[in-house]
C-alpha cells in the first residue's frame, strides 16, 4: 500500500523556520514527482511546491517562493520542505502528495502554526 507520512510541524514564531519531512513507502519513490499542499482552517487546499522524480526540477507557489525549499532524498524515500521566514498566513496542515499510475495519494498531514 502507498503510504505518505508527514512530520516535523509545530508551533513557530513569525520569522522562524521549520523543516517538514515526508517518508514514502509502497511505491518506487524515485519514479514519481512529489508535492506539498496545505490547508488552512476554513479554506480550500492550497498547492505549495513540487519536485520532479529526478530531483532536479522544483516549483513553488508565488506565496512561498524564496522562503520555502523542497528537496528529495531517494536513498531514504523522503521529501523535505524547508520553510523559512514563516508568516502567520503559513499556518496550515501540510500534506505530501503523489500522483501514481493515475491515482492521487495524500498522506496524513502535519500541523504548522505560526504565531507569537
Amino acid at each position: 500500500d502507498v503510504q505518505l507520512q508527514a512530520s516535523g510541524g509545530g508551533l513557530v514564531q513569525p520569522g522562524g523556520s521549520v523543516r517538514l519531512s515526508c517518508t514514502a513507502s509502497g511505491f518506487a519513490f524515485g519514479n514519481y514527482d512529489m508535492s506539498w499542499v496545505r490547508q488552512a482552517p476554513g479554506k480550500v487546499p492550497d498547492w505549495v511546491s513540487a519536485i520532479n522524480s529526478e530531483g532536479d526540477g522544483t516549483n513553488y507557489a508565488d506565496s512561498v517562493k524564496g522562503r520555502f525549499t523542497i528537496t528529495g532524498d531517494t536513498a531514504k524515500n523522503t521529501v523535505h520542505l524547508q520553510m523559512n521566514s514563516l508568516k502567520p498566513e503559513d499556518t496550515a496542515v501540510y500534506y505530501c502528495t503523489a500522483a501514481i499510475s493515475g491515482a492521487y495519494y495524500e498522506g496524513q498531514g502535519t500541523q504548522v502554526t505560526v504565531s507569537s
